[in-house]
């Protein structure tokens, strides 16, 4: 009988089954889901000792499944890693560094594989900043600690506002420049 499980989410059966054949020879039963509603459902039927989860998924994406992950207490505890061949879509959803679990980009050698799980191994142990969110935000009574990051996420709006501004004017320049040159 096994006494461990490994939960591979993803599409690609390929990655599936190469994971499965990177995992080193052990005391353990990999779990496949080829989308994100059938992984949620095994991870809450199954309770793995390790998810492997896609970012890009049909049916539930991988953010998806790693919000709920994230909103249960019991299934945070699970080691998890994230694979995706475009780490901007991990990072446009998840602000780095990844604190509570572990990042491997698509595609990668067996000693990646082993590193990112002994890593989210450890990352998995680290205490939780209260009940938080996937966000990392904690809530100490009514004050939210998250408040300066909040700040500074305003500020990058604005800025970023401010270039899109630029932007567009000059756009509208070089539109009324053609115009004018026809």
């Amino acid at each position: 009988m096994t006494s461990r499980k490994i939960l591979v989410i993803d599409d690609s059966r390929v990655i599936r089954v190469r994971v499965k054949e990177m995992l080193p020879p052990g005391n353990f039963e990999v779990l496949e889901a080829k989308d994100g509603l059938e992984g949620i459902n095994l991870i809450r039927q199954e309770h793995p000792n390790l998810i492997m989860l896609d970012f890009l998924l049909p049916k539930m994406s991988g953010w998806e499944v790693f919000q709920q992950i994230q909103q249960n207490p019991e299934l945070q505890k699970i080691p998890l890693v994230l694979m995706s061949g475009r780490k901007e879509e991990v990072v446009e959803k998840i602000q780095e560094p990844f604190e509570y679990f572990e990042f491997i980009l698509k595609p990668f050698e067996q000693k990646e594989l082993i590193g990112a799980i002994k890593s989210a191994m450890a990352k998995s142990q680290k205490p939780r900043r209260g009940t938080g969110t996937s966000a990392g935000i904690t809530r100490t009574g009514s004050m939210t600690t998250g408040t300066a990051e909040v700040q500074v996420m305003q500020q990058k709006i604005a800025s970023m506002q401010a270039e899109i501004n630029a932007l567009k004017q000059q756009i509208g320049q070089i539109v009324a420049y053609i115009n004018k040159n026809k």
